[in-house]
């Protein structure tokens, strides 16, 4: 795959490169307090977004790019 390339020229706003460690904390979180529910026999939270702020982690979001360079567009 060394000719890859991206066709749409979106970015991400940060430097990080993956939000990795930061979902296996939300997960880590959303199954203590999930076993803490089912304990206390309470209804259960149907998303990660009902425990965490998802917008806490390393990547921002993303952008598009008017002007890029073939560089950038590489995968």
């Amino acid at each position: 795959m060394s000719n890859s390339k991206k066709k749409t020229p979106i970015f991400g706003i940060t430097t990080a490169t993956s939000e990795k460690l930061d979902k296996r904390r939300w997960n880590k979180i959303f199954r203590r307090i999930a076993k803490i529910q089912i304990v206390k026999q309470k209804e259960l939270p149907h998303k990660i977004s009902a425990v965490t702020n998802v917008w806490d982690g390393n990547k921002d979001g993303k952008r598009y790019l008017k002007n890029y360079s073939s560089k950038e567009m590489r995968k």
